[in-house]
């Protein structure tokens, strides 16, 4: 049975297509019919027909950074709930975090998310730790990774300390076509630290954590980068690439845009919850768990820095971060909350509110920030819109109204400080593998 979508707003940047479309999409999910405009697209007596009534369908989501907890902590999350939570959001791919436990360290991890991921409906992308165990101490094993068909790898959560391992790293790396995503900080700097060090951290008389940590650490690594091109001490064919996680300052947005205009290969990432909230909203809240994150909610000022740098393209992509704790991890002082939220669910609903909604960029920036970028940083295959071509995309109702709450949310934890939040926007659906999955509220 065929799927044909008809009444949708077709917007692809990368096949500068932006609208009236219909499509129709075999059983095996592969476009056969794509008419633009007017056009009809023939039925068969089997076919069935979804109107989209003017929703938007764009190529699917991909979030590049997640926590799904499996192995290790399962009560936390499983592939299975993660997977939900992205369907809900609206992403047909995700990449997963090595941090689990045990780590993913070595092709066993890797093969084992495979292994339980085949029958999801999402792409999960499995990113490799740098470092055994995440220690910082001792490379993990690049070379059988990328055999592994990983394409990434990271220490999220932390940072390399060790600056003659961060120089290894980029240079085995480089080896083997692997992008590096780094956690940037600066562990002297932040440790024993709860929120942005500041005006609030003092007036609460929690430790703060300084946001010089974060340039600190990317400076660094940008230096190594510099020295290893100049002095041609890296593959040639395949210089580093180097990827900034979840940046939240002015001073981390400033050494990117200067690596960018030197022609290094950097590109970055922000959250929702960081171009969303800052510090001051962490002060006010009553229960204040699901605003404990790294790096933590920042300044007015960094937040504004970050709007800034969404709408000029220094900022590449948006990623989740999506980060599930049970709910005694969070429910607690502040100081013992464990850091991290929840994004998954709430994600297209931030950014068409806080990002398109208030003029900040358009619906096709949007659209690359959240599906074409983060697959071409992660050298995926581009999704395109033409007969013949694999059906990936997701279904946004850009005019919908609607408030979070828990029951409406997929994941098995429930740490997010936008519950009770009301947005406008939200994934209507996904289309994957040759299914349609609508979502409902």
């Amino acid at each position: 049975m065929s799927i044909i979508f008809q009444g949708a707003r077709l917007l692809s940047p990368a096949d500068n297509l932006d609208t009236a479309a219909s499509l129709k999409v075999s059983g095996s999910g592969v476009i056969e019919t794509l008419a633009f405009g007017n056009e009809t697209i023939a039925q068969n007596a089997d076919d069935r027909v979804v109107d989209l009534g003017g929703k938007v369908l764009v190529p699917g989501l991909f979030d590049m950074h997640c926590h799904f907890r499996d192995p290790g902590q399962e009560y936390k999350e499983t592939l299975a709930t993660g997977s939900a939570a992205a369907v809900a959001g609206g992403f047909t791919g995700v990449a997963l975090m090595p941090n689990t436990r045990p780590v993913i360290d070595s092709p066993l991890g890797v093969a084992y998310i495979r292994h339980h991921a085949a029958e999801l409906p999402i792409d999960l992308e499995v990113l490799g730790a740098m470092t055994l165990e995440s220690r910082g101490e001792t490379l993990a094993p690049f070379g059988k990774f990328r055999s592994y068909g990983v394409r990434a790898v990271s220490d999220d959560g932390t940072a390399i300390q060790n600056t003659q391992i961060m120089r290894l790293a980029f240079e085995y790396a480089s080896n083997f076509d692997l992008l590096v995503i780094q956690h940037c900080e600066d562990r002297t700097l932040t440790q024993g630290g709860i929120m942005n060090e500041g005006r609030f951290s003092t007036m609460l008389g929690l430790k703060g954590i300084p946001d010089a940590a974060e340039a600190i650490t990317l400076a660094r690594d940008l230096e190594l980068m510099r020295y290893l091109q100049e002095h041609k001490l890296h593959d040639p064919l395949n210089p580093s690439r180097y990827h900034v996680a979840h940046i939240s300052t002015r001073a981390a947005l400033d050494l990117v845009r200067q690596a960018k205009a030197e022609g290094l290969q950097v590109t970055c990432e922000v959250t929702p919850h960081h171009f969303t909230l800052t510090d001051e909203d962490l002060f006010r809240a009553e229960a204040k768990g699901n605003f404990i994150m790294k790096p933590p909610l920042c300044s007015a000022k960094n937040r504004q820095a970050l709007l800034d740098a969404i709408a000029d393209g220094t900022i590449d992509a948006i990623a989740t971060d999506h980060a599930p704790h049970a709910a005694h991890e969070k429910e607690c002082p502040p100081d013992q909350a464990a850091f991290g939220i929840t994004g998954l669910e709430t994600s297209v609903g931030l950014t068409m509110t806080e990002l398109v909604w208030k003029g900040v960029i358009t619906l096709a920036r949007a659209v690359e920030m959240l599906s074409v970028n983060p697959r071409k940083i992660m050298h995926l295959d581009p999704i395109r819109f033409r007969e013949g071509e694999i059906a990936n995309f997701t279904v946004i109702d850009p005019d919908l109204e609607w408030t979070v709450t828990k029951e409406n949310l997929h994941s098995r934890s429930l740490n997010t400080p936008f519950i009770g939040r009301r947005l406008k926007g939200k994934a209507a659906g996904i289309c994957h593998r040759g299914k349609f999955i609508e979502n409902q509220l």
